[in-house]
């Protein structure tokens, strides 16, 4: 009798412990999910992150802002760029128009310079004297440029000192010369001169304004060759000529030369 009172009393006390030991189990693990919860790195990330993009998107739209304060949304890259794109796709789309109005352009602004110096306080422009300017830039200067520029940046292709004193050498030889022919030649025929004069012409003014060339153009070929783009070469040539063009509008405003 006494030892089954004992067992019974052994097994009560140990259900006991059990159910005690699962309580206490249960209550840390209660309390250990509480805690993860709280501090999870996967809680911690699913708030943090969005609050970081928030900020990076935030910080985007003040730079952003700040950047194109002067509209509400970013111009297009054509109209930030504006006259230089549009002179540069007109480069591209159509070259030797492009070019032969640019040279026009800048040997009207020549011609009109050069009278402006030499004008006479009760003088005025003579406007006819600058179409014919402008208009030897536009049908013969200009897409004369284009083939000589083309044509010598194909030939010889590299930028090296050597070759690039090759394409001055073969400028002031060939294309120098024959440009200057034909403006003389030009400008002289639209004055009215036979071929008599225009031959006398060329050979008054020809060699001296060939010869004053040798002073100014070879640094500037030189610089051409060397440094600027094919396609814009004839650009900054006319440039260049500008100052030059003052010179030979001067030149060929001379009186028609004696026989």
């Amino acid at each position: 009798m006494r030892l089954t009172q004992y067992y019974d009393a052994a097994r009560n006390l140990a259900k006991r412990v059990l159910i005690q030991h699962s309580r206490q189990k249960q209550h840390h693990h209660r309390c250990f999910s509480s805690f993860s919860k709280i501090f999870s790195p996967c809680k911690t990330s699913q708030y943090r992150i969005p609050r970081t993009q928030n900020q990076n998107s935030t910080l985007w739209s003040f730079v952003h802002k700040s950047y194109y304060s002067s509209s509400p949304t970013p111009p297009p890259a054509g109209r930030r760029m504006g006259f230089l794109a549009w002179y540069l796709a007109m480069l591209n789309s159509r070259p030797i128009i492009t070019k032969a109005i640019s040279c026009s352009i800048i040997y009207a602004a020549a011609d009109v310079t050069s009278q402006m110096i030499t004008m006479t306080p009760s003088g005025s422009l003579d406007l006819i004297r600058t179409s014919r300017m402008a208009s030897y830039g536009l049908l013969i200067l200009g897409p004369s440029q284009h083939v000589w520029f083309n044509f010598i940046g194909r030939s010889l292709p590299r930028r090296d000192i050597v070759t690039t004193l090759k394409k001055l050498v073969a400028g002031q030889l060939l294309f120098g010369p024959a440009v200057t022919s034909v403006f003389f030649s030009f400008n002289a025929a639209l004055q009215g001169e036979d071929a008599g004069q225009i031959a006398a012409r060329l050979k008054r003014d020809l060699l001296p304004t060939l010869l004053n060339g040798l002073m100014f153009w070879p640094i500037c070929d030189f610089l051409t060759y060397k440094v600027i783009p094919v396609h814009l070469q004839p650009l900054v040539n006319s440039s260049f000529a500008y100052i030059w063009t003052i010179y030979l509008t001067y030149m060929a405003s001379l009186e028609k030369a004696v026989d």
